[in-house]
């Protein structure tokens, strides 16, 4: 081929891919502009603009419990109790979930609380050491009053192989009436007895002694005793006026309680599973109203009995 021919044909082929690419740049130009123009583009936030508002919950005047008003002019009081008030209050699955276990277990717990000499207010000492679950701590504190197996054989409840009335919500309250009264008997204070819930009395008594103090005020504990007492009056402030707090819970929302009767057991059971089929009830039904009984049988020995919750249908 002449080299005249040649040359032509480089330089045709190198100018047809040159506007070739050009083509194409203008159809995707033309392309993204017409993609901007379908699409809205969003708003900017401009500076200084709030996406949204959150506000901080203020300690309610004269909040007292169990009689004992929060002495906020006290140092570091108001800043302590802003931490518990804010935790109660933002984290919203926990404390929506504690409203409605609330409405079913209050009206059990309140009166055997007041029948046995304790402010009704102590009811939120359940659910700050619970959350009113059967809850099991990493320290094998179980039920909702959390006690440890040798307290709970101190206060009266029974822990075994079958048995574990620590999960028994009524004798579980019972007993932590008897500790709490034996504590305010020693202290002479319901906000002391309430501390040595969760450090022991002996544990405030050295506090007591040591940092020279007369009450809960006055002492510097641990970081969980130190937060103990205002996570009560947080925890109490918000579930008295959930709504004020931004829970909104309709009468639909919440558990109610159950309707059971009492059957007197005063011989073993070998099944409980076969017990449960022969009153005409599911295993689960059983082990959910009689959360206490932890094997699969029960054994009753001579002129022993237990109470088991039965449905009322």
């Amino acid at each position: 081929m002449p080299v005249e021919v040649s040359g032509f044909i480089r330089a045709s082929w190198k100018w047809g891919v040159a506007v070739l690419m050009l083509g194409l740049s203008f159809g995707a130009v033309l392309l993204l502009t017409s993609a901007d123009q379908m699409v809205e583009q969003p708003e900017l936030v401009s500076p200084g603009q709030a996406v949204q508002h959150v506000s901080a919950p203020r300690i309610d005047a004269g909040l007292d419990f169990a009689g004992t008003i929060l002495p906020l002019e006290r140092l570091g009081v108001r800043e302590r109790m802003d931490r518990e008030l804010l935790a109660g209050c933002f984290r919203h699955s926990t404390t929506i979930l504690t409203l409605k276990r609330a409405s079913r277990w209050f009206p059990l717990i309140e009166p055997i609380l007041v029948d046995s000499g304790i402010p009704a207010d102590f009811k939120y000492l359940a659910v700050i050491e619970s959350g009113l679950s059967q809850a099991i701590s990493p320290a094998g504190a179980k039920g909702f009053w959390q006690f440890m197996p040798d307290a709970a054989h101190e206060f009266g409840l029974e822990v075994n192989a079958d048995v574990d009335e620590r999960y028994h919500v009524e004798k579980a309250t019972r007993a932590a009436c008897a500790y709490l009264n034996e504590a305010h008997l020693r202290f002479g204070d319901w906000l002391m007895a309430a501390a040595s819930y969760n450090m022991g009395m002996k544990g405030v008594e050295s506090a007591l002694e040591e940092q020279r103090g007369s009450s809960y005020w006055d002492l510097h504990l641990n970081r969980e005793t130190a937060r103990y007492v205002y996570r009560l009056y947080a925890t109490k402030q918000i579930m008295v006026d959930p709504e004020a707090h931004g829970f909104y819970l309709a009468r639909y929302d919440l558990w109610g309680g159950r309707s059971s009767r009492d059957t007197l057991i005063d011989a073993s059971i070998s099944s409980l599973a076969d017990f449960a089929a022969a009153a005409d009830l599911s295993y689960n039904e059983l082990k959910s109203l009689n959360p206490w009984l932890i094997a699969d049988h029960l054994n009753v020995t001579e002129g022993q009995s237990y109470v088991l919750d039965l449905p009322l249908d």
